[in-house]
């Protein structure tokens, strides 16, 4: 059916991040062939009011391509259900843990479904529901907002101050997802002084650290660079050990052990062969020094 735009109740255009390429593509779309996918609306009770479950994107492309009605689909089910419905029928899409929050957020607190009852219409554990409303609590509301208009995208459960200081050193600059990972990496595994740097000037570290992966790299000797290996893959092992020691394996689901744990399998086997290895190069290398040693003497 045909709606016009007055008709529509836009009250969950909030629960989405904004993507300005995306929209661009849409307009263009629309232009070009029109509105080829109908919008998912419900029924507001006691008026002719439809409340926009799915296709705000198609609004409003439509509205700025002058439109006078959006081509809509009516499901016969409440508010609640359509949401939960709408999201999991979009499970192709890429979607960030902040979206799921809102969502959860919304379901939650507009109307009163539990923890127990989200991770159930979710199929997740009462731990995940709980860790996604405890995201929007915790990260700022200035940070939400420009992550929903699409400035920027969220550094997880971050320190509120430290993201604070990031929105503020960014501050009108467009920052890509990539470069967010970056900055989010940088700051995770960095130290007081890289941090803080980080925070004061970060586009300055972006600029550095791209500069840094056109110069190049300082050459090493195959020892140097075995050395650094080793070191490395014992610092990793470390840091995987303390995640399981703070329970990172609790909250998964059993499909999501199963691929863990074919990942350690494949690791080890790695680590175990590379050993071998090196006890073989150990053995052939024993021999050699002490035949060295003994003609030098």
């Amino acid at each position: 059916m045909e709606l016009e735009f007055h008709q529509l109740e836009l009250r969950y255009d909030r629960l989405r991040i904004v993507h300005p390429d995306h929209e661009r593509r849409l307009l263009s779309s629309l232009a070009e062939v029109g509105q080829q996918v109908p919008i998912v609306v419900v029924k507001q009770d006691g008026d002719e009011h439809f409340v926009v479950i799915d296709g705000y994107k198609r609004v409003r492309s439509l509205r700025r391509l002058g439109r006078d009605t959006v081509g809509s689909f009516c499901w016969e089910c409440g508010e609640a259900e359509a949401l939960v419905v709408s999201r999991l029928w979009h499970t192709g899409e890429s979607e960030t843990a902040l979206e799921q929050s809102w969502l959860l957020v919304e379901l939650h607190e507009r109307f009163q479904l539990s923890l127990e009852e989200l991770a159930r219409r979710f199929t997740r554990s009462v731990s995940w529901v709980s860790r996604r409303l405890a995201l929007v609590r915790e990260l700022p509301k200035s940070i939400q907002e420009r992550v929903r208009r699409g400035e920027i995208v969220p550094l997880a459960r971050a320190n509120q101050q430290a993201c604070l200081r990031l929105v503020e050193g960014v501050g009108s600059f467009r920052l890509s997802s990539r470069d967010m990972a970056v900055l989010y990496a940088a700051y995770r595994d960095g130290n007081t002084v890289t941090r803080q740097r980080l925070l004061e000037a970060p586009v300055l570290f972006l600029k550095a650290f791209k500069e840094s992966l056109t110069s190049p790299p300082p050459s090493s000797s195959p020892e140097e660079n075995l050395r650094t290996d080793i070191e490395v893959l014992g610092s990793v092992a470390r840091r995987a050990h303390r995640r399981l020691r703070q329970g990172a394996l609790q909250n998964l689901l059993e499909r999501e052990r199963e691929e863990l744990a074919r990942s350690l399998r494949q690791s080890l086997e790695e680590t175990r062969c590379m050993a071998e290895r090196f006890e073989q190069e150990m053995g052939h290398a024993g021999p050699q020094h002490a035949s060295g040693d003994s003609q030098a003497a």
